[in-house]
């Protein structure tokens, strides 16, 4: 069925698959091809550019088309159209991988995202801003040179620093109608937020961006925590040197001041088709499994696992994340207080990050 997908002419299945990417918000491979399969079956007999092949299909198969009966040529090829079809109204359709599967999703993106744009139309103000501090949280908060966690745990999340606005956002006059989330309706909207595939929960229960999201909000991602007159090497936001796509998980390089990071599953191709396991940018020999990004800079360390041992498996004690949390609230003071006020250097707050995460 390799015809099935050419843009030859837009129809009514065409804007069915359209429809079908703009419901589910992502779509994959496996997925697009069931839907395929199911507008195909429907369009049998019409008169229109699939007509002769979907025929051909079903008199050879005597039965309605399945999925396997759609290739990858003919999901290419409605992609193609739809991407034609939405890019005079400041939309796309791009792409991106899994970081941990590898599986590759589709979806179609508002050319100037940010989250207002995204979550405006769905969620409250007060929802608005709970979702702008927990982004803030993840690529700032928890986010230092020494350890790239980008996730925030399900305690975290429910930290009155990030359900309530703070007195910066109020005086600057900053999402005025925010009145904050209590602790209940913080668990509702992130359990929202989950299903709705934005937000990913780990077993270890660490919130982490989605690849719709990350498809979604990456030019904001990019603009808000990226200084585009600093150096590549202090930029909170970084891509994969193999993928070039966003890193949330992966690996990095031992020296804390290179910038080099590499998904799990673009690792193997990616030192296959070099000639030693040096790092690319300052040649510092690559360490598996010991420099990591995400939320394993803190499940993989001793610390976290002693406690899931002590704790059968539940992993660190709640005490341990209060004191973490306490650490934090009393080194944002200090930096608050600090001369340069808001204006102070992310060294500064790295430091403080340091100290309060307990170092490497």
């Amino acid at each position: 069925m390799s015809d099935a997908g050419e843009n030859v002419g837009y129809n009514d299945g065409n804007r069915a698959f359209l429809q079908a990417i703009m419901a589910r918000g992502t779509m994959t491979l496996k997925e697009g091809k069931e839907v395929l399969a199911e507008i195909l079956s429907v369009d049998q007999g019409r008169s229109n550019v699939h007509e002769q092949v979907q025929m051909e299909a079903y008199s050879h198969t005597g039965r309605v088309i399945k999925p396997e009966d759609v290739s990858n040529d003919d999901f290419y090829g409605y992609i193609s159209a739809a991407q034609e079809a939405v890019a005079p109204f400041d939309y796309e359709i791009t792409t991106t991988q899994h970081q941990l599967t590898k599986t590759r999703y589709w979806a179609i993106i508002n050319s100037n995202s940010d989250p207002t744009t995204q979550f405006a139309t769905i969620h409250t103000p007060e929802e608005l801003g709970f979702i702008q501090r927990m982004l803030h949280a993840m690529f700032e908060t928890y986010n230092t040179k020494r350890r790239e966690v980008m996730a925030v745990s399900s305690m975290q999340a429910l930290k009155k620093e990030i359900i309530k606005p703070g007195n910066q956002a109020l005086a600057e006059g900053i999402q005025v109608a925010d009145k904050g989330l209590t602790q209940q309706e913080a668990e509702r909207c992130l359990g929202v937020l989950v299903s709705e595939g934005w937000f990913e929960l780990s077993k270890e229960s660490y919130y982490t961006l989605t690849p719709r999201a990350l498809m979604e909000l990456r030019s904001w991602l990019v603009s808000t925590f990226n200084d585009p007159d600093d150096e590549e090497d202090g930029q909170r936001i970084k891509n994969c040197e193999a993928c070039k796509e966003i890193i949330t998980t992966g690996q990095r390089c031992a020296e804390l001041e290179c910038p080099v990071r590499l998904h799990d599953v673009c690792q193997e191709a990616y030192w296959n088709s070099r000639k030693n396991d040096k790092c690319p940018k300052c040649k510092t020999p690559w360490v598996q499994d010991k420099h990591f990004v995400g939320q394993r800079v803190i499940t993989k360390t001793e610390d976290y696992l002693r406690g899931r041992r002590k704790s059968g498996g539940v992993g660190r004690s709640h005490r341990a994340e209060e004191e973490e949390e306490e650490h934090i609230g009393v080194e944002r003071s200090r930096i608050a207080s600090s001369p340069t006020g808001s204006s102070s250097t992310r060294e500064e707050e790295e430091g403080g990050s340091e100290e309060l995460d307990g170092g490497d």
